[in-house]
Order: structure tokens, then sequence, then C-alpha cells
């Protein structure tokens, strides 16, 4: 008798992961990763890893670094590049600051988010990349889910949503000229339940601020801040000590974490499957300066 297997939701994600990164490499030159030691990029990561196994992931992993990114996090980048031997290019917004070409806020409310869009496009350009991956999903937030898998981006970065290329079939075109690049979402049809999900089937190793752990806080506009060296108090703003996760993780200024008891992937899984808000509408500070915040965003150049 012939044996039969089922493929399971996950194992069609990461089927479909997997078809496209071996679609950009044979169809599109110098691609590259976006990788920040964050659960998407790290869930791409190790899905690219499988697509190309036993060969090494053929093309280099870039980190837009704001210079405000929490330490455990850039200890586990380097680590995780390391451990799977792959080029770490890290393009620093820090190096833009200083040349001149973005002015960064000040005051409590800051936040050099925003200014990363300047440092991706330099570093697509200085590395001449033809395709980057990105890890956004779209039921993060309502302009990517207007994405296609293969976004086009003109010559300036800019993406227009009244402008797509049909992806009927699964057939994606790549095609573009010099100075223009595709941004490419493997994880696109993934949830943040999908996502934990593999995370546990997988036994993928994270930075620890995913899990449960007790730190020091202040609450601003209905967030938990991480009290960190990076941010500036409000007067009034009192620190305190909370047991808390992060859903989402970006520049230690504006991303926010939860009150959580959620100390194992599984109880995360839990959680995450109870949650009505997603990781970026509740956590993430830059993403709640207005309705189109995002889709303008992406419209620069932004992923």
């Amino acid at each position: 008798m012939t044996a039969t297997y089922e493929l399971t939701d996950l194992d069609k994600l990461e089927a479909e992961a997997v078809h496209i990164f071996r679609e950009v490499a044979a169809t599109i030159e110098r691609p590259g990763l976006l990788f920040s030691g964050g659960k998407d990029s790290v869930v791409m990561l190790h899905v690219a890893a499988k697509a190309f196994w036993p060969a090494p992931v053929p093309f280099p992993v870039m980190h837009v670094d704001t210079g405000h990114n929490f330490d455990e996090v850039i200890a586990f980048r380097d680590r995780v590049a390391d451990q799977l031997g792959v080029r770490l290019v890290v393009a620093s917004v820090q190096d833009d600051i200083d040349a001149g070409r973005v002015v960064e806020d000040t005051g409590p409310r800051a936040s050099r988010n925003r200014l990363q869009t300047v440092t991706l496009l330099r570093g697509i350009r200085e590395n001449q990349f033809g395709a980057v991956f990105g890890g956004a999903r779209r039921d993060e937030e309502k302009a990517r889910a207007k994405e296609r898998v293969f976004s086009f981006r003109d010559e300036f970065g800019a993406w227009d949503p009244r402008n797509q290329r049909p992806e009927l079939w699964s057939l994606y075109n790549g095609r573009h000229r010099r100075g223009e690049n595709i941004r490419v979402f493997p994880l696109s049809n993934w949830t943040e339940l999908d996502i934990w999900n593999y995370i546990l089937r997988e036994n993928i190793a994270l930075p620890p601020l995913y899990y449960a752990h007790k730190r020091p806080v202040i609450e601003r506009d209905g967030m938990l801040l991480a009290d960190t060296r990076f941010l500036q108090r409000i007067e009034g703003e009192a620190p305190f000590e909370a047991m808390v996760r992060f859903r989402t993780i970006g520049d230690a200024t504006c991303t926010g974490c939860v009150e959580s008891t959620a100390a194992t992937a599984a109880e995360v899984v839990t959680e995450v499957a109870a949650a009505r808000i997603t990781e970026r509408g509740a956590t993430r500070a830059d993403d709640r300066i207005s309705e189109a915040g995002m889709e303008d965003r992406k419209k620069e150049g932004y992923f």
C-alpha cells in the first residue's frame, strides 16, 4: 500500500516561501535579505536556509540599523549571521545623520524610524540589490495588505499601490531596469499565529525579548515602553517594573511591549490565538501617526 502524506497549513506556507526564494535566486541578480533579528526576519532566514540546503544561503543579509536597537537583538543578529555563515551588511542611520543626508528629530517623542527609508535606499543602491526580501505580512497593517508578493519599486524606491503587477497562479514578474528593484515578501500570506506555530514546530531561537521577563517600563499614550537609555522621559513619567514581552521588535523609542506571562513558544501561541489586535497596531507608536501613515512611508521607499 502506498503511503500518503497530507500537507498541513504550515507545510503549504513554507513550500510557498521556498518557491519564492528559489524563483528570485533563479531570475533576479544580486538579491539580499533584510534581517533585523525580529521574529519575522528570523523565520524568513530560517526558511531561506531550508530552501537552499545543503548549500549555504546564496545572498547576503542586510540590517538597517537605527542605532536605537535593543542590545539583546543586536547580539542575537550577529550570532545568527555567524552561525549560518551569511555575510551581514549593516546600513547605519547614524551614518546618514552624520553625513547630513537626514536630520534627526529631537524631544521625548522623537524616533529614527522614518529616517530608515533613506538608509534602506542607500543600502540597496550601494550593494546593487536587484531584489530585497522583507518579512512583512499582509495581516500586519492596512497598507501591507495591499502588497503583492513581488512589489515593484521605481528608481526612487517609490511604491505605487494603484499600479501593481498581477500574480495569477503564483507567477511572478521580477523584470526591472537598472536602478529599479523588487521588494519580495515570502511571508505575505502568513499570520502572526502562523509565525509562532512555525517557531514552535521548528524550535527556532529568538531574542529573549519575545518571551515574558521583568523589566522597567513607562506608560505613554496607552503603551508600555521599555525604559532604555534611548528613551527620553516626559515630565511626570516614572518607570515601574512589569512582567512583559514584545510582540514586535524595532526602534526602542517607539516599540511597545505588552504585559504577559508567556515564557515559552507554546504559551505565546495560546496568547496570540486569543489576541484581537495586530502586533503593530498594539505596540508600534510610529504606526499611530495617521490612518495612512504606513502607506505614505511605503510610497517614499519604506518596506
